[in-house]
């Protein structure tokens, strides 16, 4: 006999939801049972039994797992009010809450409640990292040195930017690093460990926003590994899809290099060698990196199912919020910064 379904609603049916509720709905192992919205219209156009807020959702049904997909000034209250109606597992978007204080007390209200509360950081389940990373563990650069990682959106010029997808990204007075460098905070502590000290150099250039939209932050990790996100959302790179890896990267070590490009495609070339070897082929996925997403439902789905652990349970996540405030912190006294 087959396991009965595990059921999931969702809260959010903003610009970015389509690609959570087009997962969902592709994982046999679950079924959705609802989506509430403040506009009710969106939360209907998701095709699912629709609510205009989620205690009217939880009033009717009580999922598995409820899937937060809303901005971080909402995820306190909404994580509240699953807790108080018992629901045992939690999704929640990134960037997680407003700041590390509110964050660690619902981190510890949720395990009181013993509710397992998971943080959606996909950028580590883009499959070019999940690559990466067996590559580097296989020894395949020989000792890992240094990595740099250029994003290049290409998305953030003139008054009108981002007004079309996310409207909020221009109201944010903390935007590159906390709205979208986090997904490198944690792909590089995914793949080198938690960073000692950050250095940080960040402005603005589009003055049509409030935070700011370009920079450099550097990463200490451990066994002198260093790693650099140089971000600039004016400029772009070259890819038929700018949001599919919204960049290019280098991984360099002792023995060669392995290089992403915007197809989404992973190379490597040997030390002394002027021959590249294929190591991922390039991405055909049409929606969202590398279909990312999915592959983060799929992976809390499955330790659901089968008791293996969670990436990115909220507690571990702390440490992105910590490291991020600790970027912020070097980049307003233009000092090195030790995580400790």
């Amino acid at each position: 006999m087959s396991e009965a379904r595990l059921t999931v609603a969702c809260l959010g049916a903003g610009y970015f939801s389509q690609f959570h509720y087009g997962a969902w709905a592709r994982l046999p192992q679950v079924e959705c049972i609802g989506a509430a919205d403040q506009d009710i219209d969106r939360a209907r156009a998701t095709g699912l039994p629709a609510f205009a807020d989620l205690n009217a959702m939880l009033a009717e049904v009580v999922p598995d797992i409820l899937d937060i997909i809303l901005p971080p000034p909402a995820h306190r209250a909404a994580i509240r009010t699953a807790l108080d109606r018992r629901v045992k597992t939690i999704i929640c978007q990134k960037p997680f809450c407003v700041d590390l204080d509110e964050a660690k007390a619902i981190v510890q209200e949720a395990e009181a409640a013993g509710a397992s509360l998971i943080v959606h950081e996909n950028f580590r389940f883009m499959p070019w990292y999940r690559a990466i990373k067996a590559e580097i563990d296989a020894g395949r650069i020989g000792t890992p040195l240094q990595a740099a990682f250029r994003l290049r959106p290409g998305d953030g010029q003139g008054p009108y930017a981002y007004l079309d997808r996310q409207p909020y990204f221009q109201q944010m007075p903390r935007f590159l690093v906390h709205e979208t460098g986090v997904h490198w905070i944690d792909t590089f502590r995914y793949l080198f460990g938690n960073p000692t000290a950050v250095y940080a150099d960040l402005r603005q250039i589009n003055p049509a926003i409030k935070g700011e939209d370009a920079g450099f932050v550097l990463f200490d990790h451990p066994d002198g590994v260093r790693t650099l996100f140089d971000g600039n959302r004016h400029c772009d790179h070259a890819a038929d899809n700018q949001r599919r890896t919204m960049g290019d990267a280098q991984f360099e070590g002792t023995k060669g290099v392995l290089t992403l490009l915007g197809d989404g495609s992973v190379s490597f070339r040997a030390q002394g060698s002027l021959s590249v070897e294929p190591v991922l082929p390039a991405d055909t996925w049409g929606g969202f990196g590398g279909d990312c997403v999915y592959h983060l439902q799929h992976h809390v789905v499955r330790a659901l199912r089968e008791g293996t652990p969670v990436e990115n349970e909220a507690r571990d996540y702390l440490e992105v919020i910590r490291i991020k405030d600790a970027i912020y912190r070097s980049a307003e006294t233009g000092r090195k910064i030790g995580l400790g």
